[in-house]
């Protein structure tokens, strides 16, 4: 990998162009710049597919990403937390600073891959499309690099580890990341199974309240008898719409059911994982399972509900008690940035560019959500399958693979965005 850093580096130096003085910095501009990197671009993801590396284990993936924002005449910043980055774009004149958030780390699995450039990591994989954001990242700081004659403001370029693990945004805020940068706005995005052209995004949540809780009785139930009452407890939380079924996410890019759709199957539910896991510890039973919630209202409900149900039952004298065990944030979209940002991408790069959501996607989630507590910002879904040859973008599935020319999406239309919001 060191030696396509040096190789990358030099071919940066060597395709760059230069904004000419005074020229105006045009989406057209910005859309004939992307074009020029593109292939590029398409070779940096696949290095970065090929050399994936686990959370906090990060280390070649930040050697290269510090050489190409340097290179570009980017400030570095690397003491934040762990192999995080902050490349620093300073405009020609003082004005509003924006943050971009690109994640880096890659998952532990084997799932087959139809890719050419397949991980030469044994059981490490860039699963859920990181690759694809740090190639569209390094894209937009290359292209506002090249205009910052033309930008008043201060852009941050924030490379974030450890975000499949949901630790490294929380641990760069923790260590002091906003002390150093101080963002009015932030962004971010995720390649999702939507087609590729397509954005999508919506104000406040984006994913279902995700929460695993712990059940925990004396040991006294068989396993059959803890079966039974894991199945009760299912039922009684369970809330869907009619007929609707929100846990297969194979659905969510259908016309019909989907986030895109305003009667979609993703709205208004409650579910739990089916089958819980049972366990013995000492002389406890533990019940745990994730729970999915659409209603932040609700989330206070559902502790009181299964205590309740229990003490109805033969078992309330095994009771000892119940809490979450895991009770992640989920991403909140500032009402009025998110408004206003799809308003931008669709007035230049068409309605059709940018859909409607109307759902919350379950299982999945992302730690950005802890920037977003410190700083207003905007999370995006980026479409990166392509039905009709067969590339279908289901993040943490086997197979997982993105049509490319989302990687041009994504730079002309996020750079085109962070160039709109820059403007006095």
């Amino acid at each position: 990998m060191k030696l396509k850093l040096l190789l990358f580096s030099a071919f940066i130096v060597l395709s760059s162009f230069q904004q000419k003085k005074d020229e105006p910095l045009t989406h057209q501009t910005i859309t004939t710049q992307t074009d020029k990197i593109f292939d590029k671009l398409v070779k940096i993801r696949r290095n970065f597919h090929e050399n994936p590396e686990l959370a906090g284990k990060e280390k070649q993936t930040q050697e290269f990403i510090k050489q190409y924002l340097l290179d570009l005449g980017l400030k570095v910043e690397t003491d934040i937390y762990g192999h995080g980055i902050v490349g620093i774009l300073e405009g020609n004149k003082k004005g509003k600073k924006i943050a971009w958030r690109s994640d880096m780390d890659a998952l532990p699995n084997n799932f087959p891959d139809k890719a050419d450039f397949k991980s030469k990591i044994d059981g490490v994989q860039h699963g859920c499309g990181h690759d694809v954001h740090m190639a569209i990242a390094l894209g937009i700081a290359e292209i506002l690099s090249k205009n910052k004659k033309s930008l008043n403001g201060t852009v941050y370029f924030i490379f974030q580890p450890e975000e499949e693990t949901f630790v490294g945004a929380k641990a760069m805020v923790n260590n002091g990341l906003f002390t150093k940068i101080k963002p009015d706005e932030i962004y971010a995005l995720h390649v999702s199974a939507l087609p590729v052209g397509k954005i999508m995004a919506k104000p406040n949540e984006m994913f279902a309240y995700q929460k695993r809780v712990r059940i925990k009785l004396k040991n006294e139930l068989s396993n059959e008898e803890a079966k039974e009452l894991s199945q009760k407890i299912y039922r009684k939380l369970f809330r869907t719409k009619a007929n609707t079924t929100p846990w297969d996410i194979q659905f969510l890019a259908d016309p019909n059911l989907g986030l895109g759709n305003p009667n979609t199957i993703f709205q208004d539910y409650l579910f739990m994982d089916k089958d819980f896991r049972i366990r013995t510890k000492e002389n406890e039973l533990l019940l745990e399972a994730y729970v999915y919630e659409t209603n932040k209202s609700n989330q206070q409900n559902i502790i009181p509900e299964i205590e309740q149900l229990i003490k109805e039952t033969k078992y309330k004298d095994q009771l000892i008690s119940i809490e979450y065990i895991q009770n992640n944030p989920t991403i909140q979209n500032n009402e009025k940035l998110t408004d206003q940002a799809i308003n931008t991408i669709s007035k230049i790069y068409g309605k059709q560019s940018i859909l409607p959501d109307y759902g919350q996607i379950p299982y999945f989630n992302d730690d950005f959500a802890y920037f977003q507590q410190k700083v207003p910002g905007v999370y995006f879904l980026l479409g990166g399958s392509n039905f009709e040859k067969g590339i279908i973008a289901m993040n943490h599935a086997p197979n997982f693979m993105v049509d490319e020319e989302c990687l041009r999406i994504g730079v002309k239309s996020f750079s085109s965005l962070i160039a709109e919001r820059l403007k006095p």
